[in-house]
Formats: structure tokens, sequence, C-alpha cells
């Protein structure tokens, strides 16, 4: 076995996107059973997706690259001090069988040797992460530490075997790390614990199937209007000026004409409630569902909003009341939103100009 080469740190790539739109009925199996058949890549993606929940307890946290690695080995700094500050280190093993000493030994005399050849300091951690976990022998080996050096040890003195190819400098070097070491840093992350653990990021229901979280009540409209209330909100001030054209037409002045104040802040509720079902699905759902919800009212109300209509306010109440009448059941947000929200996306539609009430011709 020759020295370790200096590992190669690289970010962790963010989960793909499920392609599918996000099952609401869930599957006929269990996260555990699902698990049981993934390939090697799934697991991997898995693993990226578990690392999110993770992620909150480390400063970063890398991929550990090696060569023909298919595992996503990865690295986890608690400082900005990266290997040369504390860290903990998960290796991703996908195999047919639970692992055993075998599987395992290799990879732990590669972490004393990477230490004795200086590209980082021991992890606090070390733990293996594998869809059949590890098998009966490891398991009770990384329960008693002590027993667990001791076989490591004498595995590293054997004659036959990966270390009997380590220089005897490096192996007497690897040694004496081993036994100042305390080898309770060797642990499995369980699969009931992994599953936990992504249950709570935005990728569970996807992968998996249930039900979403339920969704929060909304805090309503704010009495000021936000810096992110804008461009919509001046979009609707054209569609009042259009109603009433005598006079110089503000938002301080609106309170004047008691019907529009009141369609204005009934179009500012339905927009915040859009605003608490994307923050929601933030945290529900992956990244990208509530922009491809956005994407579908867009499609089914776009042609009404570039119709001809008498009145700018008749353009905005016929979108309105089209995008109630769209079919999203696809959409697995649908089952916590509201009328309202609906309403609100045309709103945030208007506030990216991807809908305009006023026509400029007109």
């Amino acid at each position: 076995m020759q020295p370790d080469q200096p590992p190669s740190l690289s970010d962790l790539e963010p989960p793909p996107i499920p392609s599918a739109p996000v099952s609401i009925s869930g599957p006929p199996v269990t996260p555990a059973q699902r698990i049981a058949f993934y390939s090697p890549d799934e697991w991997e993606y898995f693993i990226r997706e578990w690392a999110i929940a993770v992620g909150s307890s480390y400063v970063q946290i890398k991929r550990l690259g090696g060569s023909n690695d298919k595992g996503a080995d990865v690295a986890a700094f608690k400082t900005d001090q990266g290997f040369e500050g504390d860290w903990d280190c998960f290796q991703g093993k996908h195999y047919a069988k639970p692992l055993g000493w075998s599987d395992a030994f290799p990879e732990m005399l590669k972490i004393f040797v990477g230490t004795v050849d200086g590209h980082y300091k021991l992890p606090n951690l070390y733990a293996f992460l594998a869809p059949k976990g590890c098998g009966t022998g490891l398991n009770r080996l990384l329960s008693k530490p002590t027993e667990l050096r001791q076989k490591f040890l004498q595995e590293l003195g054997s004659i036959k075997g990966i270390a009997a190819s380590l220089e005897m400098s490096l192996r007497d070097q690897v040694r004496t790390l081993a036994e100042a070491t305390d080898f309770a840093m060797f642990k499995s992350v369980e699969l009931v614990d992994a599953i936990a653990a992504h249950r709570t990021t935005a990728y569970h229901v996807a992968r998996f199937g249930g039900p979403l979280q339920p969704r929060p009540p909304g805090d309503g409209a704010p009495v000021a209007i936000g810096e992110s209330e804008t461009r919509y909100v001046a979009q609707l001030m054209d569609v009042y000026r259009e109603v009433q054209p005598a006079g110089d037409l503000m938002l301080d002045t609106l309170h004047t004409q008691p019907r529009l104040a009141a369609h204005f802040q009934r179009q500012r509720e339905s927009f915040y409630s859009a605003e608490s079902l994307r923050l929601h699905a933030r945290d529900a759902v992956p990244p990208g569902t509530f922009e491809a919800l956005q994407d579908d009212v867009h499609s089914g109300v776009i042609e009404i909003a570039e119709a001809d209509h008498a009145t700018s306010l008749e353009r905005l109440t016929q979108v309105l009341q089209a995008s109630t009448q769209i079919d999203l059941s696809s959409h697995a947000l649908t089952t916590i939103s509201q009328t309202d929200d609906r309403k609100g996306i045309c709103h945030q539609l208007a506030n990216e100009d991807r809908l305009t009430w006023k026509r400029v011709d007109s």
C-alpha cells in the first residue's frame, strides 16, 4: 500500500431536483425497504440530502474525494480551520450486504495513514453510512473501542493483507498513532437515524412520499408596504388611477376611495398568503417545487392577461378568477394551498413583470 495522496475536496453537489411531481400518496414500502434497492448513485443522492440535515451542526461540509471512489465520503468541518481543526468524516458505502471487518479495516487504515502523512488531523468522528448497515461482528467491535483497537493493531501487524504493503517505517508510525487513539471515534450511522434526519429536509416527501407537513397559519399583510411589494403595488396603483383618472391618486390618498382601498387590501392579503406558502415550501419540498407551481399558474392565465379587455381592472379581475379554476392537482402543494394563494401567485408574477395589468398601448 502506497502512502495516501493528499485528499481532494470539492463542494458537495446539491441533490438533483426530482423530475416527477412530488407524490402525496406514499409508496407501498417503508423508506428503509426502498433504500435496500438503491443503486450506488441513488445512495449518494440520499447522502447528499442527508448532509443538508446535519449541515447546520458544521461550519462547512465538503466531499472528500478519492480515485475510483463511488461512495459519497463527506468531510464535515466544525471550524474554519478545515482539516487542521476539529472535523468529522462520514464514509458512504453501498454494498449488497452489511459491512464487515474486511470492509472497514482498509478505510480505517487509510485515515491513519493520511494523518501520519500530514494530510489532516484525525477526525473527532469517523462514521460509516451503508444501506445494509454493519454486520453483527463489526457492530460488536464498534461498541467496544478497546477491542476494536486491538483488532486493528493485530491486522496492522499481519504479514498478509493490505497492511503488509506498507513500508515498515510508515507502519510503525501508524501503530504508534493507533495505540494512542481512542477508537470510540469509529461509529456507524444507523439507517433509522439517517432516515430520521433526512425526514427534516425538504427532500423527504419527494423521495419517500407521504403527506406534507401542516402549513402554519400566516400572519397576514403587515400595515407597512414592504420592499418586496414594490412592483405589484405599483401595477395595482396604475389600475386604480385608470379607474379614478381625476386627481393624482397615491398610496397615501387611496383611503379616500373606500372601494379601491378594500380591493387593494384584499390583493395584499392574497400576496402574503402566497408568500407564506412559498416560505413553507422552502422547507417542505425540494427547491423548484413552488416555482413550478408559479409557472403553471402563469401558463394558465397568460392568454387571458394578454387578451384585449375594456379596462385594466377587468383584465386583473379575469386573471384572478381564472387562477382559481386552473387544474393544479398534480402539485403536492395544492394539498395545503388556499384560494388566496393562487391569486397571490398572480401578484408575485406581477411583481416580476411576468404579468402586466395595464397595457402600454391602452
